[in-house]
């Protein structure tokens, strides 16, 4: 059998390990865009990316345990204060007040006004997460660690399926003993099945879906729920009239005639797709997003990309890979979205990373029309080690002078700062 293992609001249940005063009252971990690293004069800024793997958001600053008014609460030039920033993630209490994840903070507050907002401390969090998975690797022979907050364990060999409810049970006292962290737990024969049990596990309980339960544990599902079915199949599916999934495992031909995507997800809706827990947790790639008030003077986005790349040079370098594939999306204050992604089979270094980077502006910027930036995204993937991919000659007598360069400049930024050195055009 296997398990699922879904922390509860685990943002907020790490805060309550280290205040007590937490517990039993509405309680939300809030968000904003850290825009100082667009700032000129800024200097001596350290980044952290201490709990590597695929889950990892690879990008987040030391926590400086700022007060909500200094986090969150921006001075207008009008003198008027206004609340910035939106709802990470809430505790039940909250929730039942109508407090969302995504919510903007201020139309949370409204609705709850005595909630406690936190300013959010990515690395308690991931030395949380870390803990908790050295602790699970020691309880259970296959973890697999599937984002910051969940965890899948492979029980096959080493519970008998009928003493299965009872060990989850024992496990998740364990992890409250351990760690003062709440978690629910969903049971099934596959992986999927069990993800989608855990959804009526919540909060901080146990359920079990055996073999010859799917069908009828499935039957009434909408089919949003099941984790995979994004916008697009289940576009494919309402254009076909099925809304949940069972009858969705009615419609095998229907899937099968979407190809590979479709017969995965088919086998994993009725729970025989046979997929095992995965160990490794290789990162498919890198990336960075900041969303900021609509600009819109070119060079002032242009400045920013740039900016972006720098950090992504840090981290690609950090981790150690070599991309060859580029992702560069932009939004604008019109609702219009615009995304480019460009190939290129070369050594990786900040000289290479900052020219494809802006070239991919220099094409959107045709598309763009007359409306601002609101965010800017960008991410490297297909690392070569992945691909089994030949990088170009062409330029390697060039690319390896760069590389070397920019693996200096690293450790250099490594040692002091992300910012010691900068280009001029970020300036």
């Amino acid at each position: 059998m296997m398990l699922h293992m879904d922390l509860d609001t685990f943002f907020v249940s790490a805060h309550r390990t280290r205040d007590l005063s937490l517990l039993n009252r509405p309680v939300a971990v809030g968000g904003r865009s850290n825009l100082k690293i667009f700032d000129r004069k800024q200097v001596g800024v350290r980044l952290y990316n201490a709990n590597r793997g695929a889950f990892v958001n690879p990008l987040f600053y030391p926590s400086e345990r700022q007060a909500f008014e200094e986090f969150f609460v921006e001075k207008m030039p009008d003198g008027k204060e206004k609340i910035r920033g939106i709802v990470v993630t809430s505790s039940y209490e909250a929730r039942e007040k109508g407090v969302k994840t995504g919510m903007p903070l201020a139309e949370a507050l409204r609705l709850c006004p005595d909630m406690k907002v936190l300013v959010p401390d990515y690395l308690l969090y991931h030395e949380l997460s870390f803990a908790l998975h050295r602790f699970l690797r020691r309880e259970i022979p296959r973890v697999e660690q599937f984002s910051i907050d969940e965890f899948f364990g492979d029980l096959n060999g080493w519970v008998r399926e009928e003493e299965v409810f009872a060990y989850a049970v024992h496990l998740k006292h364990l992890i409250w003993q351990k760690f003062r962290l709440p978690i629910s737990i969903g049971i099934a024969p596959s992986k999927w099945i069990a993800k989608l049990a855990t959804k009526f596990a919540k909060p901080n309980g146990v359920y079990l879906v055996k073999k010859e339960e799917i069908p009828e544990f499935i039957e009434e599902i909408p089919v949003e729920m099941f984790p995979g079915i994004g916008k697009g199949f289940r576009k494919r599916l309402s254009e076909h009239f099925i809304k949940t999934l069972g009858e969705a495992s009615r419609h095998q031909a229907l899937f099968y005639s979407w190809k590979t995507p479709g017969r995965v997800l088919y086998h994993r809706i009725v729970g025989d797709d046979g997929e095992s827990v995965s160990e490794r947790n290789d990162r498919k790639s890198i990336g960075i997003s900041r969303t900021f008030d609509p600009i819109c003077d070119r060079e002032e986005v242009r400045r920013r990309i740039l900016i972006l790349a720098r950090h992504i040079v840090f981290l690609v370098f950090k981790a150690g890979v070599n991309p060859t594939g580029y992702y560069l999306g932009l939004r604008y204050d019109t609702g219009v979205r615009l995304k480019q992604t460009f190939h290129e089979e070369r050594l990786f270094s900040d000289q290479v990373c900052q020219e494809v980077f802006g070239k991919l502006f220099e094409v959107l910027s045709e598309y763009s029309g007359t409306g601002c930036v609101t965010k800017i995204r960008m991410s490297v993937f297909r690392f070569s080690y992945q691909s089994r991919l030949t990088l170009s000659l062409l330029n390697i007598k060039n690319d390896y002078a760069n590389r070397n360069l920019s693996l200096s400049i690293h450790r250099l930024r490594q040692k002091y700062s992300l910012d010691i050195i900068k280009k001029g055009s970020e300036l």
